[in-house]
C-alpha cells in the first residue's frame, strides 16, 4: 500500500508516517520502480503500535524502547514491566505538577476584578511577579511527551 493509505487506514497523517520514519521507529518501506514507498501490513500495525503508545503519552524513546523488547519475545517481560512503571511514576508526577498548575491559574484569575485597565490587570501582575519564582523552580517539562525514560 501506499503511503496515503495507511496514513488513512492508520489514521496518521503522511507527515507524521515519514517522520517515524524518519526518526527509526518505523522501518523504510520498499520501494517502486517509480520510487513510491510499498508498505506492507507489518508497517501498518506498528504505526498502530506507535499511536497506541502515543495515545498514552509515552515518548519516543520509551516506544523505541518497547519495539526492541517486542523483537524477542522468548525473553522475560521485566523490561516491559519496569519502563511502564516509570512511565505510570511519570504520569502520577505530572498529575501532581498539572494540580499545583490549577491552583497557580486559579490564584492568578482571583487577581483580577472587572473595570480595571491592562495597566492594573493583577493576572499580569501576578504573571511578573511569579515569574521570578517559576524560573527557579525544579519543575518538569509539563507539555506532554517530553519526558524521557531516565525519570523515575
Amino acid at each position: 500500500m501506499k503511503i496515503g493509505e495507511i496514513s488513512k487506514r492508520a489514521k496518521i497523517p503522511v507527515e507524521t508516517v515519514r517522520y517515524y520514519e524518519k526518526i527509526g521507529l518505523l522501518p523504510e518501506p520498499d520501494r517502486s520502480a517509480s520510487g513510491y514507498r510499498s508498505y506492507r501490513p507489518a508497517h501498518l500495525d506498528r504505526l498502530l503500535f506507535i499511536k497506541r503508545c502515543r495515545n498514552l503519552d509515552m515518548a519516543q524513546d520509551e516506544i523505541r524502547e518497547l519495539i526492541r523488547l517486542a523483537e524477542n519475545p522468548e525473553a522475560d517481560c521485566s523490561g516491559v514491566d519496569a519502563l511502564l512503571a516509570r512511565h505510570l511514576h511519570h504520569v502520577r508526577e505530572r498529575r501532581q505538577e498539572l494540580a499545583s498548575l490549577e491552583k497557580t491559574l486559579e490564584h492568578l484569575q482571583r487577581a483580577c476584578s472587572e473595570g480595571r485597565t491592562v495597566r492594573e490587570c493583577g493576572i499580569l501582575d501576578g504573571l511578573t511577579t511569579e515569574l521570578e519564582v517559576l524560573e527557579t523552580s525544579d519543575k518538569h517539562n509539563h507539555v506532554p511527551g517530553t519526558h524521557g525514560q531516565g525519570h523515575s
